[in-house]
């Protein structure tokens, strides 16, 4: 880890789509044990950025750095390996299984030997396990044991959390987490990333929602038209502020961090 705490942090990074350019030369990074909000319009490159760091795209150039020094993270197998977890849009869980077999998709857990010589998966194990995991987040499941499918869009959203934070040592990305979520449901997502964060995990989280965002972060990056226009400190910002990084109708200046950013 560098000196200011930097865990994952990207420098210059270009991606382009054919004629598009998604990332003209984006910068981000994230520190430990803090939530980091990245924020931006349609087409900003937030998503982009994001499964950049998470393995699912390469970049044309730039550096990413892990705790000090230069990586490539060049597939998802990638990232978890060094702790990065990813909860996207879409949830990605399998609607037939159950929450333990979604906690552990992927990463089953067989049974001892000899039956595990044949495959036999080691179900109690991992319902146990995925009891206690959904218990310490605060995740409130109604069965382990029923098919995810049955379970409300809060529901949903607490397995994918929990089997993300399961599995994450360094940083959670979440990706408009609470997009489809109703008041309540979205208030319960917001404490599960407060919970996380407090485990020392460090969560980067992408939305669109102001007011969620100053409620739960403790740092706001801006993206705009591919790069990083301005840094604020939650607590001294105000979302005027980062509309207007956002729009660009004020100028900003990549590398500020404070409560007006520069103009």
């Amino acid at each position: 880890m560098t000196e200011n705490g930097v865990v994952l942090g990207a420098r210059e990074i270009f991606k382009s789509f054919g004629q598009v350019e998604a990332l003209r030369g984006a910068s981000f990074e994230v520190r430990r044990g803090e939530v980091v909000a990245l924020v931006g319009d349609n087409g900003a490159g937030k998503s982009t950025l994001i499964k950049i760091l998470s393995g699912t795209l390469h970049p044309d150039a730039g550096e990413i750095h892990f705790e000090g020094r230069p990586v490539t993270i060049g597939s998802p197998t990638v990232a978890r390996g060094m702790g990065l977890e990813t909860v996207y849009q879409d949830l990605a869980l399998a609607p037939e299984l159950d929450p333990a077999a979604n906690l552990f998709l992927g990463r089953e857990l067989v049974r001892p030997f000899p039956l595990g010589l044949f495959g036999f998966l080691d179900k109690p194990a991992m319902r146990r396990s995925a009891a206690e995991a959904f218990s310490k987040l605060g995740v409130r499941i109604p069965s382990v044991t029923a098919p995810v499918a049955n379970l409300s869009g809060g529901q949903l959203q607490g397995v994918a959390v929990g089997r993300a934070v399961n599995w994450a040592s360094k940083v959670l990305f979440m990706d408009e987490p609470t997009a489809a979520l109703g008041v309540v449901q979205a208030q319960h997502v917001l404490e599960l990333v407060r919970s996380v964060r407090d485990s020392g995990i460090s969560v980067v989280f992408i939305s669109h929602n102001l007011p969620q965002v100053f409620g739960v972060a403790d740092r706001i990056e801006v993206l705009r038209l591919g790069r990083r226009v301005a840094r604020f400190r939650a607590s001294e910002a105000t979302m005027d502020d980062v509309v207007a990084a956002m729009t660009g109708s004020v100028e900003q200046v990549d590398g500020t961090e404070n409560g007006q950013g520069s103009r």
